[in-house]
């Protein structure tokens, strides 16, 4: 439990996993910079501004992170890269006096940024393909579970559970490869100095020497640099990682407020998880309150809001650089992701113990099916040599009469009087009108459809974690 004595973001121990807090959390930014300082020494070295003693001094004390003595520094300095800076060099007596030889700030925080927005990439990515797996397995076990489907939030014509579920996976989906396609392009800053250019290291090394000079630097990063940057690298592509991430968002979100529409006793047809001991109202003691599915609309609903100052943060970035977007990335880019991986998180429990009442899908289905058989009673009548305006018509006129039954709490009776129609008896006896309006095989290639895409989902994720080693060599 932390200390709660002044103010802390639920973030910090409410929301999300350790592995994702740990990751955005100070000492790993400080751990983060100082390995930057020590890639960019040995680089140097490689050209002779380094001798061994100072690398060997800096790699020494690369993760002695002493926070309380660079906030006090920085207290004073108001800088906490160079506060951070000075910590370092007071700990190395022999390197300390060439730590950030011919860098500026941003050369070392931006490329910071990149490496942690990595990684962070890479466990939501490994949470999204986990849900994606488990909700593959769900589809082609309900793929042939017949349900009615709604549109406008009225019954409309039966589907399948298995059907329903694609639906969410689609999406998700195409957010898998949304993220997957952006981790593979991030890009650093590079090491360029104050605007970009390289001068200072430049005078260092000679014009000629920089593109090898870089080349390492990417190498032993593992990350390509930018072609052209100023002080920062393109705040644009912070705005494609939230996007991306808000994109996620908003796919959980459909999914989360469809099953709060869902697990409502009218309909009563999924639910989540819902402890022995979990209590729903501190008033209602019979309360099951979807509290998984509205923590993933109301943190989703927060997510969709960071794009914006994304665009704002890109679009705003004045010449070769501007602060106003300093402070606010220091929660939006942990925030983004916080977020994104207790979505995940708390999907993937509804999703592993997911509630299926077969028998309210089966009582809605009895109760409301009959009203989309009449498209197929419509159809074949037709087809038959029937008028297909005065069939309308008086299917309409039974439709209401049973719609109005249902509302008064009576059985469905549009079977029955569709089966007892004269016009209609014209032209099938009524076995086979009762046939016809039975509509729980009316549900087209819905399963055929649902267990294909299951199947594209496991290949593709499968090809993917194949591949996993060679993606992350970029």
């Amino acid at each position: 439990m932390p200390n709660l004595e002044n103010y802390q973001s639920p973030f910090s121990w409410r929301y999300s996993s350790p592995e994702m807090r740990a990751l955005w959390g100070e000492t790993n930014n400080r751990i983060t910079w100082r390995r930057l300082w020590v890639i960019l020494a040995e680089v140097q070295a490689e050209f002779g501004l380094v001798n061994s003693q100072q690398l060997e001094d800096l790699q020494t004390h690369a993760e002695d992170v002493d926070l309380e003595r660079s906030y006090e520094i920085e207290s004073q300095i108001q800088h906490d890269l160079m506060a951070e800076l000075k910590v370092f060099a007071e700990q190395c007596s022999v390197g300390g006096g060439i730590i950030h030889l011919g860098a500026t700030s941003m050369d070392i925080k931006d490329n910071a940024d990149v490496l942690r927005t990595r990684k962070a990439l890479d466990l939501v990515l490994e949470g999204l393909r986990s849900l994606l797996l488990v909700l593959a397995e769900q589809i082609i076990k309900w793929a042939d579970l017949p349900l009615i489907a709604y549109t406008h939030l009225q019954p409309a014509e039966p589907s399948t559970l298995g059907f329903r579920l694609a639906q969410y996976a689609q999406d998700l989906l195409t957010d898998w490869r949304n993220l997957s396609t952006v981790r593979q392009g991030l890009r650093g800053k590079g090491f360029r100095g104050a605007v970009g250019t390289g001068a200072a290291f430049a005078d260092l090394l000679g014009v000629d020497k920089l593109p090898e000079f870089e080349k390492k630097l990417a190498q032993k990063l593992n990350l390509n640099f930018f072609p052209v940057s100023t002080q920062t690298y393109p705040r644009k592509q912070d705005y494609e990682v939230i996007s991306a991430l808000a994109g996620l968002g908003g796919s959980l979100y459909k999914f989360a407020f469809d099953l709060r529409v869902l697990q409502s006793p009218s309909v009563g047809e999924l639910a989540e998880p819902f402890g022995s001991k979990q209590v729903g109202s501190s008033a209602m003691p019979f309360k099951r309150n979807p509290i998984k599915a509205e923590k993933i609309n109301s943190l989703g609903r927060q997510l969709a809001q960071l794009p914006r100052l994304a665009w704002d943060n890109a679009s705003h970035s004045l010449l070769e650089r501007t602060l106003d977007d300093s402070a606010n990335r220091r929660t939006m880019l942990p925030e983004a992701f916080l977020i994104s991986d207790e979505l995940l998180h708390v999907a993937s429990q509804i999703f592993d113990d997911l509630h299926v009442d077969t028998n309210a899908i089966a009582r809605n289905l009895d109760t409301y099916s009959s009203f989309a058989a009449t498209e197929r009673v419509l159809t074949k009548l037709v087809k038959a040599g029937a008028d297909r305006q005065i069939i309308y018509a008086i299917l309409r006129e039974h439709s209401l009469t049973a719609w109005q039954a249902v509302r008064g709490g009576a059985l469905n009776p549009l079977a029955d009087l569709v089966c007892e129609e004269k016009a209609f008896l014209e032209y099938f006896p009524a076995e086979k009108l009762k046939e016809l309006m039975s509509a729980e095989g009316y549900i087209g290639d819905a399963p055929q459809r649902a267990r294909r895409l299951a199947r594209d989902i496991q290949m593709a994720l499968g090809e993917q974690e194949n591949k996993s080693g060679e993606g992350k060599k970029n």
